[in-house]
């Protein structure tokens, strides 16, 4: 199979590999663990806007929505903690399972860790479906929680570890297209259902329907192999190079294998990786780890996807308008993150990341003067017409596409690249439990944020987006084309990073593994 769009790139050593069915397949299914991250970002935000959901379980909520007038302040209609409890409990549940998901993968491969995330999803859409009270929703979501947590820990590194690296960015990336595909999948589900089917039912279908990402990446898991790195890491030399001869398709991968073993023999020294990342010499990735996720979050992208509908109804939508306005963005979400596949191994990292911050920023300050120009201070937009909510849903969706194509993949690709094997792990770990605290931040106090800060918050929202291209622009080498056991080099010749690499890292980072292949 041809590379085709999935352009190389070259940079640093040059490995042999083809862009093959198998590859490409073995990544696809992989990436199907991005469905259950994307399925509950649609989904939550979507039964949260049904009445009967609100009037079932948080009649609170329903009754203070159903109360408020036209002319009452829109901004504060769906402020409460209790409801966003609902939404913001999985991320919590998600960060505690990424930390025990990261000793789970290095000490038992990434697949079974991977089919771990699909069995507790699915229980958690079983009792999510049945729910009978909040205390069974809270439950339900908290399974949810700790199959993301696994999901998003293991299928990142898993991609990163079998692409070839030429096409690295592009296979990671499907993991964000399968979030971006949950979204719209449960995006369009309900508003199906809210539309079609109505009552009790519509809830439970949406919620319950959770089960079937959950039962994909579970049974997707057990025909997958394991990652040529993990294999070697539990010492299984001769499957790890059977397993790199079929992945890569050509006659000879000595070099890359060696590499990998020499890697591996490095990471043995690490008998406690959670200590050792915290080390001077793995400081510049870990600030990333760190940054990273903080600003993907930042960007306010997930309360667009969450909060879609709660925002569409809060700016004038009737409630399956307000549906449908986020399963438009949801679709926008989806196609744009292509652009990123298709780019990411022609233009770079970097490139992408500054092109759709400034993307967004554009879009986020002609959003605020709409808003602020409508509804003011006092909440009051008066009559709000066709032409006003669809310029201001079109500015979203151009919005949405920015960081479908930017901020979104590359989130979850640079992390999972930049660490060296022996901290791999539990830096993604980092990754991913840094990525709930302020998921889990963002949708606790947004309602209560858009109440009282009112259109001022997408201008928080517009500052965080300059802060983090300028951290973007100053701070990040490019990765494009580099071996993902050769990154270490990136970094220590950055003029930023360097000085926290000593002589005696460098020598070892470059050198061979004679001496372990002729062991």
């Amino acid at each position: 199979m041809a590379g085709g769009a999935f352009a190389p790139t070259s940079g640093g050593k040059e490995y042999p590999g083809k862009f093959t069915f198998r590859v490409f397949f073995t990544c696809l299914f992989a990436a199907t663990g991005g469905l259950i991250f994307g399925y509950d970002l649609g989904i939550s935000g979507g039964v949260t806007s049904m009445d009967v959901f609100l009037k079932d379980f948080f009649p609170d909520v329903y009754q203070k929505e159903s109360s408020v007038k036209p002319s009452d302040d829109q901004y504060c209609k769906f402020d409460s903690q209790i409801l966003t409890l609902f939404t913001s409990s999985l991320y919590l549940a998600a960060l505690v399972s990424s930390i025990g998901a990261s000793m789970a993968t290095r000490t038992y491969g990434r697949r079974p860790t991977m089919m771990t995330s699909g069995l507790l999803f699915a229980a958690g859409a079983i009792v999510n479906g049945l729910a009978k009270n909040v205390v069974m929703l809270i439950v339900g979501r908290l399974l949810l929680g700790f199959g993301i947590g696994c999901a998003n820990q293991s299928v990142p590194i898993y991609l990163s570890e079998v692409a070839p690296y030429k096409y690295r960015g592009a296979l990671n990336m499907m993991f964000q297209l399968f979030i971006t595909i949950g979204i719209l999948i449960a995006n369009s589900l309900n508003y199906a259902f809210a539309r079609l089917i109505g009552g009790d039912m519509a809830w439970r279908l949406s919620l319950g329907g959770a089960i079937v990402p959950g039962l994909i990446i579970l049974l997707g898991s057990c025909f997958l192999p394991d990652t040529p790195n993990s294999e070697i890491e539990r010492g299984n030399y001769e499957r790890a190079k059977d397993l790199l001869l079929k992945l890569r398709d050509v006659d000879n991968v000595d070099e890359e294998f060696n590499d990998l073993v020499e890697a591996s023999e490095k990471a043995k020294l690490v008998k406690h990786a959670w200590l050792n990342i915290f080390k001077r010499k793995y400081r510049p990735q870990l600030v990333f780890a760190f940054c990273i996720p903080m600003f993907q979050q930042l960007t306010g992208m997930n309360v667009i996807v969450f909060y879609a509908p709660v925002l569409f109804k809060t700016i004038g939508f009737g409630s399956n308008a307000s549906l449908l306005s986020s399963l438009i963005t949801g679709f926008v979400n989806m196609v744009a993150t292509f652009v990123s596949i298709f780019t990411v191994d022609k233009l770079g990292r970097r490139k992408l990341f500054l092109m759709g911050g400034t993307q967004m920023l554009i879009c986020q300050v002609v959003i605020t003067i709409a808003i602020a120009m409508k509804f003011g201070v006092s909440g009051n937009p008066g009559v709000i017409s066709g032409t006003y909510a669809g310029a201001v849903v079109a500015f979203i969706c151009v919005y949405v596409a920015g960081f479908a194509w930017s901020w979104g993949p590359l989130g979850w690709l640079v992390p999972s690249e930049i660490f060296p094997l022996e901290v791999r792990s539990a830096a993604q770990s980092i990754n991913v439990a840094v990525n709930m605290i302020f998921t889990f931040v963002i949708a606790q106090i947004f309602t209560a944020m858009l109440c009282h800060l009112k259109f001022g918050l997408f201008i928080c929202f517009a500052v965080c987006v300059v802060i983090m291209s300028i951290f973007i622009y100053k701070l990040l080498p490019e990765t494009k084309g580099v071996p993902i056991e050769e990154m270490t080099i990136v970094w220590r010749n950055h003029p930023h990073w360097s000085k926290y690499f000593d002589e005696d890292d460098a020598k070892f980072e470059t050198s061979k593994a004679k001496d372990i292949a002729s062991a």
